[in-house]
């Protein structure tokens, strides 16, 4: 499958620069939200499988509308009959993301919420605008993101992770840049011109040598995060989702309302 074009009306839009091959966007169009429901997930999968194939040195990640990165995994399939193939999913996708050869760059103005947030942590980089904000809301909904369990206490500490991950809220975009979460925060009016001096910056290296680099340092992370993620996945799929407070979680959330919970 060929990645899609800007004519596409598909959920997913992904651009080569033609002046400057080695560059390319792949966009999350779903305004305002760009929510990752199962098709557009299907979508990403496909695309990012095709990209693969022929890698830019730069891929830039967005999200569409102006408002949002993205807000997360739609909330709609996070119920039994959908929630194995989500994840299987959402993960393939990062996962295939996070190994491309190209330096993936995030880059993120307004809401990156729950599984949006996890997109841009597979990214290689993240520039933010000052009004971006960053957050796991899923425990809210009696539920937590397995990615972002096995990857942040190496990228933000555990401490962190906790924090973010049990209480549900979000950070600003000055807190993600001093956790490290956020590589450049550019000023108020600047996202553009702080991403493109990035990009400049990376183009000037050698195409041949910027993977190379990337699979050294991956290399360097070993394979804590893979084994990290099998677990957190078999929690989740194996024990969180048989929980009855999940159940209640998804379900109050549909029906607009406060959650019960029956902490069992």
């Amino acid at each position: 499958m060929s990645p899609s074009t800007d004519s596409d009306r598909r959920p997913i839009r992904f651009h080569r620069d033609p002046e400057e091959p080695r560059l390319a966007t792949l966009t999350v169009d779903r305004p305002p939200l760009n929510i990752l429901a199962l098709d557009t997930l299907a979508e990403l999968e496909a695309t990012l499988d095709a990209v693969a194939e022929d890698a830019p040195q730069v891929l830039l990640v967005r999200g569409g509308g102006g408002k949002a990165f993205s807000a997360g995994v739609a909330v709609e399939d996070h119920t039994p009959d959908k929630i194995g193939e989500m994840l299987e999913r959402f993960h393939g996708a990062l996962g295939t993301l996070r190994d491309l050869p190209s330096v993936n760059v995030a880059v993120v103005d307004g809401h990156c919420l729950g599984g949006g947030m996890e997109l841009a942590a597979a990214c290689d980089l993240v520039v933010a605008g000052p009004a971006a904000r960053f957050g796991q809301p899923e425990i809210k909904l009696g539920c937590y993101p397995p990615y972002a369990a096995a990857l942040y206490p190496a990228l933000l500490g555990s401490q962190r992770t906790f924090d973010l991950l049990l209480t549900g809220r979000a950070m600003d975009a000055a807190e993600a840049a001093d956790a490290g979460f956020v590589t450049r925060l550019a000023d108020e009016g600047e996202l553009e011109a702080e991403v493109d001096e990035l990009v400049a910056s990376i183009l000037t290296m050698s195409g041949a040598v910027t993977p190379l680099v990337k699979r050294s340092i991956r290399a360097g992370e070993g394979d804590t995060f893979r084994r990290a993620l099998a677990e957190s996945e078999r929690i989740y799929l194996e024990e969180l989702a048989e929980t009855a407070d999940m159940e209640e979680g998804i379900q109050a959330f549909l029906e607009k309302r406060r959650a019960e919970w029956r902490h069992r």
